[in-house]
């Protein structure tokens, strides 16, 4: 899905000028708080703005008759007026928005629980049952993207393999950074079917714009067809396992496989090639390459692809995984 399409994805009718549609529970709450400090804020503008406009006239120097007077003693009845009834809209505000904190911090005891971890430039989402699914770079990826069940809350437990991301889903009006070293959680409870936008709003480098993936949000009858489905890929084979790893590994968003530079070389036709390291020496790119690669980037890397250090895979990949990775990039030559 490129950026253009994904930019004009179509929501439901309950969209506004400020906002988004409410596709979550805790949608409305939010514009309803922003909407109540807008307007009070902007009557105190106006009151202000009138009152100066009409004191300038009826008070200006060059009336006629007017002479310069002593400034009055102050009131304090107009004193207390004008800080009470002030102070007790900012409490209410304070309240409103400090109680839907809490709830934010405090999701139901039986949510669903998916991990999402961001890099250089894409998502990766891990369900409980070992399926997973990326979205990322918009003009390369082709992931699914996010996939929830509709009126199930699901606790999203983000963590960074790099640097600073934030997952932001606007129709959901939920935003929460991912922290490198440390895991942080955000949840929601979706209310309308469809697909929403999911942005990184957080600067991440140099293709933080494009760091755009999809939040599909089905029926818990569909939804649990398709996370079973989803994580059965024992009867795929080989390669075409290793190309389902490639990309929701997030491999795909700094290795091309059409030949093209990225972030990483290129991976079309190495297989077997000999490459120049740093330093001047030279390795074949066979099983164990790929595999030292894969667990200690580090270690050797290509000459002049050393400006951003590839993330390390272990911990992350089997060896069954591993293997169907090779065969994938086998398969390219």
């Amino acid at each position: 899905m490129n950026s253009l399409n994904l930019l004009a994805l179509t929501q439901s009718g309950t969209e506004s000028f400020w906002f988004p549609s409410q596709a979550s529970t805790t949608a409305a709450r939010v514009d309803n708080l922003f909407y109540f400090i807008f307007y009070v804020s902007l009557f105190a503008f106006i009151a202000i703005i009138v009152a100066t406009i009409l004191f300038s006239i009826k008070y200006r120097r060059t009336r006629v008759g007017m002479e310069p007077q002593d400034s009055p003693h102050h009131s304090t009845r107009i004193e207390i007026v004008w800080s009470v009834i002030p102070s007790l809209f900012m409490v209410a505000m304070f309240w409103y928005g400090f109680k839907d904190f809490v709830d934010r911090r405090n999701p139901p005891a039986d949510a669903y629980q998916i991990s999402a971890v961001g890099q250089k430039w894409s998502w990766t989402f891990n369900y409980p049952n070992g399926a997973v699914t990326n979205g990322g770079d918009a003009a390369i990826d082709d992931g699914e993207g996010l996939v929830v069940p509709l009126g199930q809350a699901v606790v999203m437990r983000l963590e960074s393999t790099d640097v600073l991301h934030s997952f932001f889903v606007p129709a959901f009006r939920v935003k929460q950074d991912a922290v490198p070293g440390r895991y942080a959680y955000v949840w929601f409870e979706a209310t309308e079917l469809g697909t929403f936008p999911l942005y990184c709003a957080e600067y991440c480098g140099t293709k933080h714009s494009r760091m755009l993936a999809t939040v599909t949000v089905k029926s818990q009858q569909d939804f649990d067809a398709w996370v079973l489905k989803a994580a059965d890929d024992s009867d795929l084979p080989p390669m075409e396992r290793g190309k389902k790893l490639f990309s929701v590994k997030g491999c795909i968003a700094c290795h091309n496989t059409q030949g093209v530079r990225g972030i990483g070389p290129a991976l079309n036709g190495v297989y077997g090639k000999q490459e120049t390291l740093m330093g001047g020496a030279t390795v074949t790119v066979d099983d164990n390459y790929i595999r030292e690669s894969l667990l200690d980037p580090q270690a050797k890397i290509v000459d002049t692809f050393g400006a951003t250090p590839m993330t390390s895979f272990a911990g992350q990949l089997s060896d069954d995984d591993i293997s169907a990775i090779i065969a994938y990039l086998k398969s390219l030559n």
